[in-house]
């Protein structure tokens, strides 16, 4: 007994066997067909039956502009372009992983969520790894614990958001190699002969790459070292110097990325004081402890604070932060340098997401539950060590009790998060939820809109979209939707004057002028719809309808040579745009170019056999290919 009692010590606590197995330290890398391996495969499958519903899941709000639609991803731009424009955004790396995944397997949603799911659970591998090698009780529980909190849900479940778990795979990576670069430095044993500061780098700057908010890895470096060395040493800013530059440059980079997208837009967010960002960032970070604590109820879009600066009491949140930080510093040399550790660490990785920085998602809401999937880290983790810690001092030296409890804590956990991902199966059950929940949100609303436009319910989407734009009337959106409703239904002056309404508010809404331009060319006005399309190319030329459009007012007004450039445009953009091989055909023929407008006939015909019209085109242009003179 005595000897097991020593052995407990030595890992910080009197914890029985099967406890400790899962949370001991542990150097080097998982003994194949050992216990850690046994572990492992436990901590993935768990998040792989709590996300089952996902097979049945399919893309939900803004994974077209990021994967389905994004020029980069499905063409005609590339990888070039992912690395050296704007359109990187803040996760070159993540989109560089969507073009891979696009070129193996198309836009099938079901791999795309496999991927995360099991980035995620790899994650949760790495992270009770990381807490092994740091020396923390309850290792494999605290990650447990992180890996199926309901929090974390919406990170894995929706398909954009892979930039969380894809830069949270190499963040723990490039901290778990730090940790053990630490170790060896401190044990004597030669340093750099593995490599392991390489690899710190390596690391670092994928998890940059991969998303921006990985910037405050100095800071956890600096606060591990400071919890295996037990002391504050300044030479530790020398040692992760070479991150700090690499955390400047990628926030540099992200600020110029998301400075554009902002700009971009014609309303811009509500100018905020510095004295009401402070006031935001200290409600943010209660309001991310206060889910972790009680995770009900999650919403996609959590409704938007009204800060007053002008009140004190609007401080107080921020203040208790810096005022429990100080006290648990003071108190580091006893019962609260584990609670620093976790509380600083959970501070620190908030920071960039807090609302101090304006950000395109604060728009609808300060806060969201991806924005802390990093940060949750230190308060689950140090949650598996109290819970660990407590059940060894409540029932000790009964392991089987102890994991049964800690059983029932993660299926409660796990159900919850199961429970939850089945409003992510869709859109329409995903923003339904939303607006459950914060009926004042108008994005919900409006996105609702579409989804029953979409499935032909034209009446009840007019009514989402007119509720969104009584919420939020300078909403660019809800206009050019409801003008888009009238023209589908053939009502052509009330679309015009919602498109027009629309522009007012946002001049570079590129829809608003496409289907204003088709809107009049339908009502004769061919010159007024053509400036329309020349106004929308100006704003984004890569897209093949507008190309198309364009061509169709061209052909129009006789101008067929310009009207072939356009169609050809459409069709270098989207090779399937079978329409546009018709219309090609068409303005081909009428420019007495016969032979090449029976090609394109021919080929919108292997594409679409049964389409009368162009059957009834081709055979029109080889009639006349037959009565001219060179015809053979």
């Amino acid at each position: 007994m005595a000897k097991r009692s020593k052995k407990n010590k030595a890992r910080g606590g009197k914890i029985p066997a099967k406890v400790a197995t899962t949370g001991a330290v542990a150097q080097g890398p998982l003994s194949f067909l050992g216990r850690d391996w046994f572990w492992g495969f436990i901590l993935v499958s768990a998040v792989i039956l709590a996300y089952l519903p996902l097979w049945h899941a399919g893309y939900i709000w803004d994974d077209d502009l990021v994967v389905t639609e994004n020029p980069v991803i499905v063409g005609p731009l590339g990888l070039k372009e992912i690395w050296t424009t704007p359109a990187a955004d803040i996760c070159p790396l993540t989109l560089t992983t969507f073009w891979i995944e696009h070129a193996l397997w198309g836009l099938a949603a079901l791999p795309y969520h496999l991927v995360n799911v099991l980035m995620h659970g790899f994650c949760a591998v790495l992270l009770w790894q990381v807490l092994r090698s740091l020396r923390i009780p309850g290792a494999w529980l605290g990650a447990a614990l992180w890996a199926l909190h309901p929090v974390e849900m919406e990170s894995v479940a929706w398909v954009t958001e892979m930039k969380n778990t894809e830069s949270c795979l190499f963040f723990l990576l490039s901290i778990l190699f730090f940790v053990r670069w630490l170790s060896a430095k401190g044990s004597g044993k030669p340093i750099g002969a593995d490599w392991s500061y390489i690899y710190i780098l390596l690391f670092a700057a994928l998890a940059m790459a991969s998303k921006s908010s990985t910037v405050i890895l100095p800071v956890v470096f600096c606060l591990c070292a400071w919890w295996m060395e037990g002391r504050w040493r300044w030479r530790n800013l020398v040692i992760v110097s070479p991150v700090i530059l690499m955390s400047i440059a990628a926030t540099l980079a992200s600020m110029w990325t998301q400075g554009l997208h902002l700009a971009q837009e014609a309303v811009p967010q509500p100018a905020r004081s510095w004295p009401e960002r402070m006031a935001t960032a200290g409600d943010a970070v209660w309001f991310y402890m206060g889910k972790l604590l009680w995770p009900h109820p999650l919403i996609m879009i959590y409704p938007r604070w009204v800060i007053d600066a002008g009140q004190w009491i609007s401080y107080l949140p921020l203040v208790a932060v810096v005022v429990i930080l100080i006290i648990l510093w003071i108190k580091r040399d006893s019962w609260s340098r584990p609670w620093f550790f976790a509380f600083a660490y959970f501070v620190a990785a908030l920071l960039p997401v807090v609302g101090l920085a304006d950000l395109y998602f604060q728009r609808y809401s300060f806060v969201a539950d991806h924005f802390q999937y990093l940060a949750s880290i230190g308060p689950l983790a140090l949650a598996g060590a109290g819970m660990a810690r407590l059940a060894a001092f409540i029932i000790p030296e009964k392991s089987i009790l102890q994991s049964i409890l800690g059983a029932g804590v993660l299926l409660i956990l796990g159900l919850s998060s199961w429970h939850r991902t089945w409003v992510y199966e869709g859109k329409e059950t995903l923003w339904a939820d939303t607006i459950a929940s914060n009926p004042g949100c108008w994005l919900a609303h409006n996105n609702l809109g579409q989804v029953l436009l979409d499935k032909g319910k034209a009446d009840e989407a007019m009514a989402q979209f007119q509720e969104a734009r009584e919420l939020n009337p300078k909403f660019d959106m809800a206009y050019y939707n409801i003008g888009f409703v009238f023209f589908k239904n053939g009502r052509m002056d009330e679309a015009m004057t919602e498109f027009q309404k629309c522009l007012e508010i946002n001049r570079n809404n590129v829809d608003a002028h496409n289907n204003l331009g088709s809107a009049l060319m339908q009502k004769g006005r061919v010159d007024e719809s053509i400036v329309q399309f020349q106004k929308a190319l100006q704003i984004n030329s890569n897209m093949a309808g507008i190309h198309y459009n364009f061509a169709n007012a061209l052909t129009q007004k006789g101008e067929f040579n310009e009207a072939i450039e356009e169609y050809k445009k459409a069709l270098n953009i989207n090779p399937d745009y079978t329409e546009a091989y018709n219309n090609l055909g068409i303005a081909l023929a009428q420019n007495g170019r016969v032979e090449e407008a029976i090609s394109q006939f021919q080929e919108a015909l292997r594409r679409k056999p049964s389409d009368s019209d162009t059957k009834k085109n081709l055979t029109k242009a080889q009639a006349m290919l037959r009565q001219t003179p060179d015809a053979k």
